[in-house]
């Protein structure tokens, strides 16, 4: 074989192996894609919150407030999730006594680690449990009928505002199928939340009426790791701590 020959034939396969790689970059970047969705968290700061204990049973006056435990745990994941996913915040429960509040705090953001835990920070838990709508108004700040989404609902308690979770699901999955909502459950034992079977059933179908995850935690360990699960980028996430 001439010189030619073999330049020509080298040549074609390194074309080949470039368009191979080139092909295996593409499906890493679609596998990833959905990391990339904005996200809303949907902040629990009602009255319960203020309580301690992370299942029924549990609590003790001496014990850190559970309000206190999700902000330490937000602390230390949310620098690393907002490197790269623009997440906002809705915050229900504290304002006016006794009433089912819903604040629209920071519509996602870049790099918004700090503005959302200077809001949970300074949040006085207070107030009833509309979580049906806060999840809803998290939706609409999401513009879940036009584009894919992720909702991430923290909660203590049952909805004490009249909502549906679980109609809310079937609604919004139906309005929107790119619409994920997770759930994070604190305050559950032997997965009954302190307020009964029928809400813990209704909150868990939520999630799986959306393609969630409901998760219920019981250390601030498993809270850390649920918000990892829920919000964070586990490829992107090693890429970006690996460099």
């Amino acid at each position: 074989m001439n010189s030619l020959a073999q330049a020509i034939r080298f040549a074609a396969a390194a074309l080949v192996a470039g368009a191979a790689a080139f092909a295996a970059d593409a499906v890493r970047a679609e596998e990833r894609a959905p990391c990339t969705e904005d996200a809303m968290l949907v902040f629990d700061a009602s009255g319960s919150m203020a309580g301690n204990g992370w299942g029924y049973g549990s609590e003790n006056p001496t014990a850190v407030t559970r309000i206190e435990r999700v902000r330490s745990a937000l602390g230390k994941i949310l620098p690393r999730v907002t490197r790269l996913r623009r997440v906002g915040l809705i915050t229900y429960g504290p304002g006016p006594y006794q009433k089912c509040n819903v604040q629209l705090d920071l519509r996602p953001t870049a790099n918004a680690a700090a503005p959302i835990l200077a809001t949970v920070n300074g949040l006085v838990p207070g107030g009833q449990t509309p979580m049906s709508e806060a999840v809803a108004q998290a939706a609409e700040v999401l513009e879940h009928r036009a584009k894919p989404g992720v909702i991430v609902l923290l909660t203590d308690g049952e909805e004490t505002c009249g909502g549906k979770p679980c109609a809310l699901g079937k609604k919004l999955h139906a309005q929107s199928p790119g619409l994920t909502v997770h759930v994070i459950g604190l305050r559950v034992e032997g997965g009954l939340s302190w307020t009964g079977e029928n809400s813990i059933v209704d909150t868990q179908c939520l999630a799986e009426q959306t393609g969630g995850l409901y998760t219920k935690v019981d250390t601030e360990d498993e809270l850390i790791a649920a918000l990892e699960k829920a919000l964070g980028c586990p490829m992107l996430t090693q890429d970006v701590e690996g460099r």
